[in-house]
């Protein structure tokens, strides 16, 4: 425990030993809880990877078990202790501001879920709709005596119970990603990679705008606004060929390309009954990749300083916790080839069905929450999937930023996926959640495994890591503290949460010769 978590603590056990609090630190975790100390905080109120200060770990137990009067009585108590620091007190205030993105998130009375579920299914019976509660099919958490429902869980039902989907008076598609069935494009990568004898192949060209929009009067008038745009960097045998545009308004800053959640940032003043809108405007050169890994060749990696740090926990949300144990003790069994490993890990988490999640910066282990939730959305099953295979010492890396199609669809998509390490071909592309493909009779059997070794080029890069800060950094906190995709934005009096704002993607493909040829 940090010399700060000690002080912390001190000060709330205190208040707890006067009958303050009457004994509320004293409640057990959750099944399956972040043991250590869970959401740190900077000075400036952005994430880091070393640990400044930690709220107190029965403190983040009070507020996942739904404890919120009791942890308010307790951050209270202990702001109001002189000897805390600035960092000490951000920490404490961060669970507060925990508590309200919970509840933002957690709107939903039972009533409220079944007449949501109606509009689908007109019959639905309240004896059926008490067994798909008690099956775990509607998110919900006991809060302070109520019980409040995620307010995505109507619309999840159907992604994770058949017989639900099956009950619709209306059979209307689910609205998924282009390419999580086998299809053309994915073919021609994987052909291109084979016969040209590279692992980056067709490359295209393309201009995308963000737009950031502020609603109206979330901020005074006349008040500075403060955003951040995400901005790629180039990746090797990726993305290139990066060229700025344009921006909204056109004073900018760009942070620089060794910045891991690379951004523009601009201000704006906010007007009276008027959205503040910022956007940013780019081209690069997007690339596809399929790595043919033949398992034979596949062999431990030599954890080098280079590399052991990608094998390393790192709390919160990459944690080897005795539930994670057990679990990938289940999954591997007594396998030990890397590549087997990875293949089995790969297809548990894959089967794990995808659902619209809560915000990231409300869960206090993301890897730990994926794995008893029972659905993940791509970010959860992403830290899941790097979190069980550093366990078995593959090392692995986040990638996270936007999808999109050229079908005509429109389609676009914020989106997680990753790369694991995997010896004598490096580093390789890794996409649990678009997961493993269906090859139609006359496809090569080895596209099942596409995502494992590689990636379509309808995606463009923002991170090469999560929770890293931005440059410049917030002063504020950060309304997703792990990723970087939509945007952010906050004024001196504080953060412009996601409640308050919206962003928007418009792209254009670009004519085959502005491309380059690949590398």
């Amino acid at each position: 425990m940090t010399a700060t978590r000690q002080h912390i603590t001190a000060i709330i056990a205190r208040a707890v030993g006067r009958g303050v609090l009457g004994g509320a630190l004293l409640m057990p975790l959750r099944a399956g809880a972040l043991a250590p100390a869970t959401n740190v905080v900077t000075p400036a109120g952005g994430t880091s990877t070393t640990p400044l200060v930690e709220a107190p770990a029965p403190l983040v137990g009070l507020i996942d078990a739904g404890h919120f009067a009791d942890a308010n009585a307790q951050i209270t108590t202990a702001l109001h202790a002189s000897t805390l620091a600035t960092d000490e007190r951000r920490a404490l205030e961060f669970q507060r501001e925990r508590m309200r993105r919970i509840l933002l998130d957690f709107t939903l009375g039972a009533d409220d879920v079944k007449a949501r579920v109606r509009k689908s299914i007109p019959d639905l019976t309240d004896a059926e709709f008490a067994r798909w509660d008690a099956a775990g099919l509607f998110e919900h958490q006991r809060i302070d005596g109520r019980t409040l429902y995620f307010k995505r869980a109507p619309g999840n039902l159907f992604r994770l119970s058949p017989e639900a989907l099956a009950r619709r008076a209306v059979q209307i598609p689910l609205s998924d990603s282009p390419m999580e069935s086998l299809n053309d494009h994915q073919r021609a990568v994987f052909r291109a990679a084979l016969a040209e004898q590279r692992s980056s192949v067709l490359p295209r060209r393309v201009r995308m705008t963000q737009t950031l929009t502020v609603d109206a009067n979330a901020v005074p008038a006349g008040e500075t606004v403060r955003a951040w745009i995400p901005y790629p960097r180039a990746v090797l045998g990726q993305q290139q060929d990066i060229r700025y545009v344009a921006s909204v308004p056109t004073k900018h800053a760009l942070a620089p390309e060794s910045t891991l959640q690379r951004t523009v940032y601009m201000e704006k003043p906010a007007v009276a009954g008027m959205p503040t809108r910022f956007s940013v405007t780019y081209e690069l050169t997007l690339l596809a990749q399929y790595h043919a890994i033949d398992p034979s060749r596949v062999r431990p990696a030599v954890l080098t300083p280079e590399l052991a740090p990608f094998t390393a926990e790192r709390a919160p949300h990459i944690v080897f916790t005795d539930a994670l144990r057990a679990y990938s003790r289940q999954v591997v069994g007594d396998e030990t080839h890397p590549y087997r490993i990875t293949q089995k890990l790969f297809a548990a988490v894959d089967r794990i069905p995808w659902a619209g999640a809560r915000e990231y910066s409300t869960i206090s282990n993301i890897s730990d929450y994926a794995l008893h939730a029972g659905h993940a959305d791509c970010g959860q099953q992403t830290l899941l999937l790097m979190t069980l295979l550093r366990l078995n010492g593959i090392p692995t890396r986040w990638q996270s930023g936007m999808v999109f199609s050229d079908n005509g669809s429109g389609y676009n998509n914020i989106h997680d996926w990753a790369y694991v390490y995997l010896a004598p071909y490096g580093w390789v592309p890794m996409d649990v959640t678009t997961g493993r493909l269906q090859p139609a009779t006359h496809d090569d059997p080895a596209l099942e495994w596409f995502y494992l070794g590689g990636l379509d080029a309808y995606r463009i890069a923002f991170n090469d890591d999560y929770a890293r800060a931005f440059e410049p950094a917030k002063q504020a906190f950060r309304s997703d503290d792990v990723d970087s995709q939509r945007g952010e934005a906050e004024w001196r009096g504080g953060n412009v949460y996601f409640d308050q704002l919206d962003y928007h993607f418009d792209w254009q493909m670009l004519p085959a010769e502005q491309g380059r040829s690949g590398i």
